[in-house]
């Protein structure tokens, strides 16, 4: 039963949208950083593991299956509590969420990088190229190209997982939104996440739609059979 009237729930929840933007603002910026963090390190990851011999190659390969294999939630905690990387929430949130996308976009970008036919890395030495240089302006921009479906998963998985932020007390959407409930001045619980959840919907469905524009706008003819 509802201590107030329906209506004066989805009231509370309309006057409580400025609180609710200042959450999004927090999601989105941290969605932005922990994604470009990831790709800093993701992608020269996968292409160690693709072009990487010796030490380094394993050292990486075993990080990324350590942090891909260790829950989100552990990554956070330990980062905040145990190794206190930083006194502000944002900051370690992003550095968690940055260093677990890190881990899987390596393995978006491998996949890109192998799926370039070895032949046209061949073509470019025969003209030339050194091996470093044929990689830069062969393989590389039809990697990119190649990844943005993986990449468009990634993200929409990050934009999700900023929620995860709400145990460090970081201020984002999820955070504003039990905050909101949690205070007393309104039993819509309902009402309250259901907005939630609305924004998360629109924020994952304007991002999926914009990078399929991407996908389309950049995908490589004939790439698909090679």
């Amino acid at each position: 039963m509802h201590a107030f009237p329906l209506q004066s729930d989805w009231a509370f929840v309309l006057g409580s949208l400025d609180l609710l933007f200042e959450g999004l603002v927090v999601t989105v910026a941290l969605t932005a950083a922990s994604i470009a963090l990831g790709f800093l390190l993701g992608f020269p990851a996968g292409a160690v593991e693709v072009y990487g011999r010796g030490p380094l190659a394993s050292i990486v390969e075993t990080a990324g299956v350590v942090l891909r294999g260790t829950p989100l939630l552990v990554i956070i905690i330990i980062l905040f509590f145990v190794v206190s990387v930083s006194s502000s929430a944002f900051v370690t949130a992003a550095v968690a969420l940055g260093l677990r996308s890190g881990a899987y976009q390596s393995q978006i970008f491998r996949g890109a990088l192998q799926s370039v036919d070895e032949g046209q890395l061949e073509a470019a030495r025969s003209v030339g190229m050194g091996r470093l240089q044929a990689i830069r302006h062969v393989v590389v921009p039809q990697a990119l190209r190649r990844s943005v479906p993986g990449f468009q998963n990634e993200f929409t998985i990050v934009l999700k997982d900023t929620s995860i932020a709400i145990v460090i007390g970081l201020g984002e959407l999820l955070t504003v939104g039990q905050n909101l409930y949690q205070g007393g001045q309104s039993t819509a619980a309902l009402e309250i996440f259901l907005t939630v959840s609305l924004i998360y919907f629109v924020l994952t469905f304007t991002t999926n739609r914009t990078l399929d524009y991407v996908d389309d706008h950049f995908t490589i003819p004939g790439g698909e059979q090679a």
